[in-house]
């Protein structure tokens, strides 16, 4: 016992001698004798230049030092300064091995990094070109047998009762990009930090950049988690505001705010946010998640909600231009709501709820982590696309010369096309759009491997329906189309006066258009389109053109008289129409258009370039029977069955009512048609007038032969005998 009584007295000695030691270097040596040959070691190791102008001292309980006014040059340029930094660790708690930081403050620090316009930083030549070729060139340390033996679970045991940094301030300057970033201000404040129990952190600064001209003012706090490994983190309570200024709002100051609650385990993997909330101006976001697995298949779970908000408030708000509607009572209530969900490595939105003004989207949608794929079902209610189109004005209705538009560009982006994979369904019970309102749409659109394709697209549209279909084989820089629609019993006079104020024609059109071409440029696509319309209409008209005026006119002059009725009005009905367009390029060919009017069958052929929308039609009006009570237009066998010509050309949209009239050049052939007509006539009545006189003649002469008694049998034996 009394060697261990020993052995203990001589150890408390020699750790006494020791603290007496430090005790006397530190009071008997002053550290500012040393600032000379401090400067010159950084100066020789260096290419900075050290000015340590203020005051340097020490203390031994607690074991610290603290430093004051100091500079740092780079090449004659100021790179660092810092007016006081002091650090102070418990003596004892080194002893312990146990560290524990009393006291750490950095006040005033600053730091000016700049990028030159070769791309290098100032800070990658603090170090002398030899000897940042020999620090490139050193291998790495070999690993000791120390170092495979630690642990690197072992907990590490530390505690800081105070740190604090005061003012900082850090320069970049990208002279090469013209911008400049700046954080300012900060200020950095925490008690009683040590691992596995939750300590308090202050936190202010302001971050600002010069182009565009536009700072943030933050101020955060949190009450902060770290457990002995290392392996479990947790930030909560956090609040923080931000003030944000400058070029982007117009130059008026907004807050923002974030609060909420963050955890993260790195053993298990394993991640959650709670309470969420972040606001700004008029928008409130708040969300709850869940994450599984750090990897590529993370596992997601929780919710996002963003509360109705109008974006003309936010837009006001923030000092910005209005978006110009043609209602500006649009745009006031927009909203999103999910739940988050799905397997690992694919994110499900269910739930999904998307709010624009008195439209409502509900549905679900996934999306694929690894491969991109994305899946989407969305069903709404009604929506006008009308109301939210820049409102109309004269200058637009100025046509834009080729000149205006500039340059062609590609329609669609065919790398993009060729990664995506989509499986989206879409539904909505009413569209209003450029005028036109169509009810029931729905549709599926697919893309694989650079194939796209719009299927069963479909709705009802003016009392009747249609279905469309259309393939996009993009795997090719010059990709090929494939359209094929269908449309049944659509009234035609509604849609035109609708989608184009043209009222020109009505009736319940059935379509059968079936169109290929190839191109990734509007005019290519027109120029190669390929493809054949048939079409048929029922019970319609022909509504700013009177064709039976037009065939009344070439009858009465058939007849050689002048019609007496002077009011016909502007419309032919007609009981059935239908053709077949030709499709080429630009160029619609109709060869065989055909109508059925009262007393009238409609004949006629031409094209129709889309291109400059104009219309170049021969129609021939046949005369099948009777068509108006005015006598000059008595159809006799003289016009019946001749053809009354009409011309149409003209630009359709420019001037429906004026496309066509009564054709005089082609009535020529008409007149011949009546001539013979005519001749037929007249030979029929002569024959007619010679086989009389010859039974006459015989008749006499019989007469005068026969008694009274056989007279009648013999007259008419011979009647017989004449007409055979």
């Amino acid at each position: 016992m009394k060697v261990i009584r020993y052995l203990l007295a001589a150890i408390l000695a020699v750790a006494l001698l020791l603290v007496l030691a430090v005790g006397v270097v530190l009071f008997i040596l002053d550290p500012n004798d040393f600032k000379p040959q401090i400067e010159k070691a950084v100066s020789d190791h260096t290419n900075l230049e050290l000015r340590l102008e203020g005051d340097i001292s020490w203390s031994l309980i607690p074991l610290g030092i603290e430093v004051n006014e100091v500079e740092v040059l780079l090449e004659g340029e100021r790179f660092a300064a810092m007016n006081k930094l002091l650090a102070q660790v418990d003596f004892w708690s080194l002893l312990a091995m146990s560290p524990r930081v009393n006291t750490f403050v950095l006040d005033g620090l600053e730091a000016h990094l700049v990028m030159g316009p070769d791309g290098q930083g100032n800070w990658e030549r603090i170090m002398p070109e030899s000897e940042q070729a020999d620090d490139s060139a050193t291998p790495p340390a070999p690993e000791t047998v120390a170092d495979r033996d630690a642990s690197p679970g072992t907990p590490l045991d530390f505690a800081v009762d105070d740190v604090r940094i005061i003012n900082a301030r850090i320069v970049y300057d990208d002279r090469a990009a013209g911008q400049v970033i700046t954080l300012e201000d900060f200020t950095l404040t925490a008690r009683q930090i040590a691992l596995g129990q939750t300590f308090p952190l202050d936190l202010g600064f302001r971050f600002a950049t010069s182009e565009p001209d536009f700072a943030v003012r933050g101020q955060i706090s949190a009450l902060l988690f770290a457990n002995e490994a290392l392996d479990q983190f947790a930030m909560r309570n956090l609040k923080s505001d931000f003030d944000l200024s400058g070029e982007p709002f117009d130059g008026r100051s907004h807050r923002a705010s974030i609060t909420g609650n963050l955890e993260a385990h790195l053993a298990t993997e394993t991640a959650a946010i709670s309470d969420l909330s972040l606001r700004f101006a008029n928008l409130r976001l708040n969300t709850n998640l869940n994450v599984q697995g750090f990897g590529d298949q993370p596992q997601l779970s929780g919710n996002l909600e963003l509360l109705p908000f109008s974006l003309r408030e936010l837009l006001a708000t923030l000092g910005q231009e209005p978006v110009e509607t043609a209602d500006p009572d649009v745009l006031k209530r927009i909203a999103f709501a999910t739940q988050i969900g799905g397997p690992a490595g694919r994110v499900e939105l269910s739930g999904l709820s998307i709010t624009l003004d008195d439209t409502v989207f509900d549905g679900s949608a996934r999306y694929g982590l690894s491969d991109g794929a994305i899946g989407l079902t969305l069903n709404g209610n009604s929506i006008n696309v009308d109301r939210y189109l820049p409102p109309a004005s004269d200058e637009e209705e100025t046509a834009a010369t080729p000149e205006d538009t500039g340059p062609e560009t590609d329609l669609l982006p065919l790398e993009t096309l060729r990664a995506l994979a989509l499986d989206i369904n879409l539904g909505l019970q009413q569209l209003q759009a450029s005028g036109l309102t169509i009810s029931d749409i729905a549709a599926r659109i697919t893309a694989d491997q650079g194939v796209l394709k719009v299927e069963r697209f479909g709705g009802n549209l003016y009392e009747g329906g249609f279905n469309a279909n259309v393939t996009l084989d993009a795997r090719t820089d010059n990709p090929s189309w494939l359209i094929s629609s269908r449309v049944n019993n659509v009234q035609v006079l509604p849609l035109l006066q609708d989608l184009a104020e043209v009222d020109l024609i009505s009736g319940g059109a059935n379509l059968r258009v079936d169109l290929n071409t190839q191109g990734n440029r509007l005019s290519v696509l027109q120029n190669n389109a390929k493809g054949e319309i048939g079409f048929n209409l029922a019970e319609g008209a022909f509504t700013q053109m009177n064709l039976t005026r037009m065939a009344c006119q070439g009858i009465a002059l058939a007849n050689q008289e002048a019609l007496t009725v002077t009011e016909w009005g502007e419309t032919t009905r007609f009981n059935d129409m239908s053709g077949t367009l030709k499709i080429d390029g630009t160029t619609l060919t109709n060869p065989d258009l055909v109508a059925a009017l009262a007393g009238i069958r409609l004949e006629g052929q031409g094209t129709v370039d889309t291109s400059t929308s104009r219309l170049n039609y021969e129609l021939g009006l046949r005369i099948v029977g009777d068509i108006h009570s005015d006598r000059a237009c008595r159809v006799s066998d003289v016009v019946k069955n001749v053809i009354i010509p009409v011309e149409c050309r003209g630009n359709f949209v420019e001037n429906p009512a004026g496309l066509c009239s009564f054709d005089g050049s082609r009535f020529r052939d008409t007149l011949r048609d009546i001539a013979a007509n005519i001749a037929r006539q007249r030979a029929r009545e002569e024959g007619a007038q010679i086989r009389q006189q010859a039974e006459d003649r015989v008749r006499e002469e019989l007469e005068q032969r026969l008694d009274e008694e056989t007279r009648d049998r013999a007259r008419d034996a011979v009647r017989g005998l004449i007409r055979r």
